[in-house]
């Protein structure tokens, strides 16, 4: 009797539960708890070293991370001096050579592998202080050794090769050259040149001027107490002298204004690699880091993001299309990518575009977030079954600034995002219009389909250095040099004395843009002084160069030429600066033939001493330069500026053209000119740099 009576409680009981339960509704989320992260321990050396503890004993090993915090660097000529630096510490010490480290690694069982900022080393607990003596000695001594810079540079040359006849490491090329510029340390490209440049010195002054324990990090994890670790990292860095670290500032690298379209041709590809990239301003440890993380595992973060849903499985373009958003401490970046036949390839671009404005326009379901929650949690939770992974927590807390209790919060945080953060921050972030729509494949199969991309109706190729060409270039005729060229132009404008008897020059052009009517006033005296005023109503323009410093003024604000653009300046300020080029560090090259409006014309390239280059175009039949296209850097970033000319008349015996197209960007400017004096004796004063 009394067993009945339980089972007639539990079945009520089990009633009861049912009668509450709304199964046709997914059960509330708990919300998420602020994690208990395993503890870690921390202490500095008197040298500035910053080391973190992390015990764990349950293998009987310890590893050592240290970590050199130091800013993007520029390596101009030499790129891949700094990756050789940090080969070249395990390629043998003061003390060892390379076999006989190699030997002491091995007999231990160890590890020991170097970085160009960092090094790395794990061995059981019982080897450690044999480690720490290894990883010290290649820290403190490293015997940069010419014959090992040979072989490291033999081995890159042949890496590079190997790169050429492959599609995705040229797209990592042309992708960093055209998202960041490649005057920026993350648009900075490899090639044969400059590995061929690389000499032991620049490696030797790389350690030297970075390897600081000041600006360094030791992560210590493993079998091992604290004091057993202040002691050892005593006893082997202690020694290790501080100092003075160098800090970069780079210009701020944005999206372009409008969207753009470039191939890398690849006649003998079947199939395009297929890139949608642009910058984002994005720090490490933004608040809006954790929903952009959200954010891009909806859009394409994996097999279940709507890329890979749309491309793969609905349309059957690709085996996988995917996105990644990522924050930096310098500049983030959104990219999107596939692989697609020839025949599909425009079509498949037009997926990525369909879905980034879907998830502008149309916020995301609960389900969506939810999944994607659910996912990062699981990420997040797994790595914390590793010891390491709270020793890289508490590196970035330090090397980033971020909050102490940033990765404790973590969950939380995730949790709490909501449908309306997400369609902010695809707002926010998301932008099909302003991207680079980066191809390489066939160019003559799928140049047609991909030019209703571009805003400009046209699209550009380039080689796999981030070089721009033209691909309908003409065959060079036999014999026919830059400099003959240039005798050409000289001779067709009126001869070489005739130009030099201008001693100064004032123009006055005059146009309209967007209903704005545009004075264009330009004042030039020899050798190399110059004037502009640029005045179109409200907005006005100055620039002055007085032959050594020059001033840009307008809009209330006035700024002083310096570096890159002192020197174009006084290139440009040059009254006759094609006379003699040499003088001027500017070399010339004869680089094809194209039709400009229809009439073929030589392409000359002039790459300027900081190695900028400007192209221009000198028709076949007057010899007359009829178009010039440089690079202009703004705040906004950087453009092709194009000009052409034409209607070439006599004035004093020198032909100068009389119309001028100025574009730039998706600008574009008539000028016709109203006048041209010359020999009036212009007055120094009006050059004066104030």
């Amino acid at each position: 009797m009394k067993k009945i009576f339980v089972m007639i409680i539990l079945l009520l009981f089990a009633g009861y539960l049912f009668a509450q339960v709304d199964r046709s509704k997914m059960p509330e989320p708990a919300p998420a708890p602020e994690i208990q992260l395993g503890d870690y321990e921390s202490f500095q050396l008197d040298n500035g070293l910053k080391v973190f503890v992390v015990e764990n004993n349950k293998l009987p090993r310890v590893a050592f991370s240290l970590v050199i915090d130091r800013d993007p660097i520029l390596e101009g000529g030499q790129v891949g001096y700094i990756s050789a630096a940090g080969q070249l510490m395990r390629r043998g010490t003061k003390n060892r050579t390379k076999d006989q480290l190699d030997e002491e690694i091995d007999f231990m069982g160890a590890m020991l592998n170097t970085s160009s900022t960092s090094i790395f080393g794990m061995s059981l607990k019982k080897h450690t202080p044999k480690l720490l003596e290894l990883m010290s000695d290649v820290l403190l001594n490293p015997d940069f050794k010419q014959e090992e810079l040979d072989k490291i540079v033999k081995q890159t040359l042949s890496g590079l090769k190997a790169e050429k006849d492959d599609p995705s490491s040229i797209m990592r090329n042309i992708r960093k050259a055209l998202v960041y510029g490649k005057d920026h340390p993350y648009g900075e490209l490899q090639t044969e040149t400059t590995v061929e440049a690389i000499t032991l010195e620049k490696c030797k002054e790389y350690y030297q001027t970075y390897f600081k324990p000041n600006t360094s990090y030791l992560a210590v994890v493993g079998d091992i107490t604290l004091g057993e670790a202040k002691d050892l990292v005593k006893k082997y860095f202690g020694e290790w002298q501080k100092g003075d670290v160098p800090t970069f500032k780079y210009k701020k690298v944005n999206a372009p204004l409008v969207r753009k379209v470039s191939v890398v041709d690849r006649p003998q590809s079947v199939q395009s690699v297929i890139n949608i990239s642009y910058p984002i301003d994005l720090i490490i440890g933004s608040p809006d880091d954790i929903k952009v993380s959200l954010l891009n595992k909806i859009l394409g973060g994996g097999s279940t993001g709507r890329f890979f849903l749309n491309l793969r499985e609905d349309k059957g373009y690709t085996y996988g299309a995917y996105s990644s958003m990522a924050s930096d401490r310098l500049v983030g970046h959104f990219t999107a990518s596939c692989e697609a036949s020839n025949s599909v390839t425009d079509s498949a671009v037009t997926e990525f575009l369909v879905e980034m404005k879907k998830i502008i326009s149309e916020k995301v379901t609960d389900t969506e977030l939810q999944a994607a929650k659910n996912f990062l949690t699981g990420s997040f939770s797994r790595s914390l079954e590793q010891p390491q992974t709270i020793a890289s927590f508490a590196l970035n807390i330090e090397r980033f600034n971020l909050p102490k209790d940033y990765y404790k919060k973590y969950l939380m945080n995730l949790s709490v995002v909501t449908v309306d953060d997400i369609n902010e921050m695809a707002n926010k972030y998301i932008k099909p219009n302003k991207a680079n729509i980066i191809v390489v494949g066939n160019g003559e199969e799928i140049e047609k389909g991909l030019e209703k991309f571009s805003v400009s109706g046209k699209v550009n190729y380039y080689d796999m250095y981030g070089e721009k060409y033209d691909p309908s270039l003409k065959k060079l005729p036999e014999g026919v040099t830059a400099e003959a060229i240039m005798e050409n132009y000289i001779t067709a404008i009126g001869g070489r004395e005739n130009i030099l008897k201008v001693k100064d020059k004032s123009t006055t052009m005059k146009g309209s843009i967007q209903g704005m009517n545009i004075v264009l006033d330009i004042y030039q005296k020899a050798p190399n002084k110059y004037y502009q005023k640029f005045d179109a109503g409200m907005m006005k323009q100055e620039t002055v160069f007085d032959g050594e410093k020059g001033k840009a003024s307008g809009m209330g604000q006035e700024t002083l030429l310096e570096g890159d653009k002192l020197l174009e300046m006084k290139i440009q300020a040059e009254m006759n600066a094609f006379l003699d080029y040499d003088k001027l560090g500017v070399k010339l090259e004869l680089t094809g033939v194209e039709a400009v409006d229809g009439k073929d014309a030589y392409k000359i390239t002039l790459t300027l001493p900081n190695d900028k280059k400007w192209f221009q175009f000198y028709d076949q039949e007057s010899g007359f330069l009829i178009k010039q296209t440089l690079t202009v850097d703004t705040p906004q970033g950087s453009f092709n500026q194009t000009l052409t000319f034409g209607d070439y008349k006599d004035v004093g015996g020198v032909k100068y053209p009389h119309k001028l197209s100025q574009s730039f960007g998706p600008q574009s400017i008539e000028l016709e000119v109203a006048s041209i004096e010359i020999n009036k004796d212009l007055s120094d004063q009006l050059f004066v740099v104030k």
